[in-house]
């Protein structure tokens, strides 16, 4: 019998997480909050621990970031760094990983930190469905490369890419652009060699410049909006509640001539090593006649100058974004396209492209699991293909429940629930149905967690989205900001005739953020955003037969086919992974009802 091949993908950094593949078929990928319970963890540790549960052995750990893995901390004197030394102690590997001139020649521990946009490129790549397609890649900053500069040593780094992907490992770099901190003439080199890491002997476009890059001005808006830079989604979740306002000066630099966008330097300036700022003495210009607070004082949200350039950056990057995906079907000569990199997880902006590109021929994917964690799968796979050579074409990924398995049985169900002094009975979908249509919240546990920032059934809160007041209701009980919104799980027959999804099929991972059909909004306002669109989730039987029969029993004693679905977690954590997690949210929330399908199990958790 051959001996399976074992290989681990480890994004290290912030969203850190682990993937394994046995025989280029994912075991398990999961990110390392989800285990550590502490929110955008980094530092993969506890996800490599996970490995020992599958195989005493790995045929190769290839890890990635944004900078060289000699650079990521030193675990002993041997001079191993600590993912590498890591797997070493704990029997992963064998040969001792020291540091060398090219890390790449080391046999079982393969650095492909010099390669963060490609790893991008190839988990969007290999799980799109596409013979070949042309890479997207719109990301806060990739890999980091020092230049020198009239003799000053400075640092650059990717701001976005362009990649050509075949089968079994082909990704051929097309463009490149490089944003730098220090103030440099923007100069479009059209046969760049200066990134031999990257793509070894080649020569490609690339825009050098010295602006934050598409992502990064989003961030930098998001923090003047009050959040960290990391949760630009909250952004996304206040921009319809800005309006146009000729007082904000454009996002963008339109008096750039070259075919890649460029940010306005004079609204959001670049900070080292990779960060962006907004040019706070000018924007305060802008617009000085803020509203009055009636709510929270400190809570900047409520300011309509903060509303406005939330509405404005997501206007100006989704533009910019459309741009940059015909510059990258012009060049590739490639009409398939794949979007991945932290832009990829704007919901708002992927609906966008359908309607601007309905009529150019263009077919996308979007990659759900776009984070940076999900460079963990991408290097993984990277190496599988690359030794197998496989050409064999992956169908389309439709799901991403891909955590680790965890054999409940009956008696652990039990002895978790007697930890938390809960209650336990049967249940069936109609008692949960019940429920929700008696205005609670019911949690769903079921399966193998979800890969990447959405909950799709498996660690879901549900809840009834026919009440007027349920967005405030749930925001409040999760401790949510109040403007953020809920998506919908509906029966994937169903969605056509309640939403908009132009020209798709389906939205199983929940990456679009739809228009309803007409007198849809008054049926369900707990999960229709202030602009009138929802997030949704489409579901099938074949994909989630437990979770598509509670919508089905939701829709046989409302006449409405669909759910309100959030996240299973608290504001500020990280989604619940195991049963404990589960239940011990509950026990420090409002929250009393948690469902087991699999069981047929309700559990309660008194809290008053």
């Amino acid at each position: 019998m051959t001996k399976p091949v074992w290989i681990a993908g480890v994004a290290r950094g912030h969203n850190s997480g682990v993937c394994l593949l046995k025989d280029g078929k994912i075991v398990f990928s999961i990110e390392e909050e989800r285990l550590t319970r502490l929110k955008y963890d980094g530092g993969a540790l506890a996800s490599m621990l996970k490995i020992k549960e599958y195989t005493d052995k790995l045929d190769h750990l290839v890890i990635c970031h944004t900078t060289p893995l000699n650079t990521a901390g030193i675990l002993d004197y041997s001079g191993e760094d600590v993912y590498s030394g890591l797997a070493r102690k704990i029997g992963l590997i064998e040969t001792p990983r020291r540091n060398s001139e090219d890390p790449r020649t080391e046999g079982q521990v393969v650095d492909v930190a010099m390669h963060h946009h490609k790893m991008h490129a190839a988990m969007a790549f290999y799980r799109s469905g596409f013979d070949s397609a042309v890479a997207l890649i719109v990301d806060g900053a990739g890999t980091f490369f020092p230049l020198q500069h009239q003799n000053d040593q400075m640092t650059i780094w990717e701001t976005e890419s362009i990649y050509k992907c075949n089968y079994p490992a082909n990704f051929k770099t097309l463009h490149k652009s490089l944003g730098a901190r220090d103030a440099i003439p923007s100069v479009n080199i059209d046969n760049w060699g200066g990134d031999g890491w990257d793509d070894p002997g080649a020569v490609y476009n690339t825009f050098m410049h010295d602006r934050a890059g598409i992502v990064k001005a989003y961030e930098a808006v998001t923090e003047y909006c009050g959040f960290t830079a990391i949760e630009a989604g909250k952004t996304m979740g206040l921009s319809p509640y800005g309006k146009p306002n000729d007082n904000i000066p454009s996002i963008m630099d339109n008096d750039s001539n070259m075919n890649i966008p460029l940010t306005n330097r004079n609204l959001i300036v670049p900070r080292y090593p990779n960060g962006a700022v907004i040019n706070m003495p000018q924007y305060k210009e802008l617009n000085s006649d803020e509203v009055d607070l009636e709510f929270d004082q400190d809570d900047v949200t409520y300011l309509q100058n903060r509303r406005d350039l939330a509405y404005a950056v997501q206007q100006a990057t989704q533009e910019a974004v459309v741009k940059l995906i015909r510059h990258a079907v012009k060049i590739s000569k490639q009409n398939k396209v794949v979007i991945s990199g932290g832009y990829g997880l704007n919901c708002v902006a992927n609906y966008h492209y359908l309607d601007a590109l309905k009529d150019e021929g263009i077919e996308i994917y979007v990659e759900p699991i776009s984070n940076d964690a999900g460079t963990a799968m991408g290097a993984a796979l990277y190496q599988h293909y690359k030794i197998s050579q496989d050409t064999k074409v992956n169908n389309r990924a439709n799901d991403v429940f891909l955590g680790p398995k965890y054999e409940y049985s009956e008696q652990d169900v039990y002895s978790t629930v007697e930890k938390y002094d809960a209650e336990i009975k049967d249940a069936t979908h109609e008692d949960v149905v019940a429920l929700m249509t008696s205005k609670n919240i019911v949690a769903n546990f079921q399966g193998r967690s979800e890969n990447g920032p959405r909950a799709l059934g498996n660690r879901s809160l549900m809840f009834d989205p026919t009440f007027e007041d349920g967005k405030d209701f749930v925001n409040e009980i999760k401790r949510r900001e109040y403007f953020r919104p809920f998506a919908g799980s509906i029966l994937e027959e169903d969605a056509h005739e309640w939403f908009d999804l132009r020209g798709m099929e389906s939205s199983p991972t929940m990456m679009y953020a739809v228009n309803c059909q007409p007198g849809v909004e008054e049926k369900i306002p707990a999960i229709i955003h202030v602009d009138g669109t929802c997030r949704i989730q489409t579901v099938s039987r074949e994909q989630n037969p437990h979770y598509y029969d509670i919508i089905k029993t939701f829709k046989e004693k409302t006449g409405v086919p669909i759910i309100f679905n959030t996240s299973f977690n608290l504001g500020g954590e990280p989604l619940v992974e195991t049963l404990d997690d589960a239940i011990r949210t509950l026990s420090t929330s409002d929250i009393e009802y948690l469902y087991l399908p699999e069981f047929n199990k309700l559990i309660t958790v008194w809290n008053n």
